[in-house]
């Protein structure tokens, strides 16, 4: 487990476009989610320990923000066939597990996950109604143990984009494993 952390994007880049298919059976995209004004895009995956240790958390993030125009939308880019646990049948049992509540695209062509610059899991994007890149850092101050946790960085990016206000600019790399890039045939 090689740790990466996410490579700096420059705040107020543009929200690329995206419409993927969903673990579910269905189909996520940017253009579907003009209407919530804090569009929050994450690079995960089942495999990896930095994702596992906060998907709960994930979850309850989810839950916290229903309603209050906020929508999480998770990312799977890693290549399934050297990463078997990351396969979309695999993802799906964890998003039912895991009560996720948010849409679950998988970037098979891993076209997306280029798009967007990520370079591991878990890694946060965060827009606002501009759909320009307000927030791009960690969760929170933690990821080990929720019980350290005194900075939820994520969720105040959050708060400060309802309230319109930008969030701080100082943030924290988010950090994880890189994203599994399929071989070049």
């Amino acid at each position: 487990m090689a740790l990466t952390e996410n490579r700096d994007v420059p705040l107020g880049t543009p929200c690329p476009e995206f419409r993927l298919p969903t673990v579910d059976g269905g189909i996520v995209s940017r253009d579907d989610l003009q209407h919530v004004p804090v569009l929050a895009v994450m690079f995960i995956c089942n495999h990896c320990p930095y994702v596992q240790a906060v998907e709960d958390r994930l979850a309850a993030l989810a839950r916290e923000y229903e309603g209050r125009g906020v929508q999480l939308v998770g990312i799977c880019s890693n290549d399934s066939t050297d990463y078997p646990d990351d396969h979309p049948k695999r993802l799906l049992a964890r998003w039912r597990e895991k009560r996720f509540g948010f849409p679950y695209g998988v970037d098979e062509s891993q076209d997306v996950a280029r798009a967007f610059g990520a370079v591991c899991t878990p890694e946060f994007f965060v827009y606002g109604p501009d759909r320009r890149l307000a927030y791009h850092g960690r969760l929170d101050d933690s990821w080990r143990d929720p019980a350290k946790v005194t900075r939820r960085e994520l969720a105040a990016a959050f708060d400060a984009l309802l309230a319109g206000k930008p969030p701080s600019p100082e943030q924290t790399a988010s950090m994880g494993c890189s994203i599994k890039w399929r071989r070049a045939s």
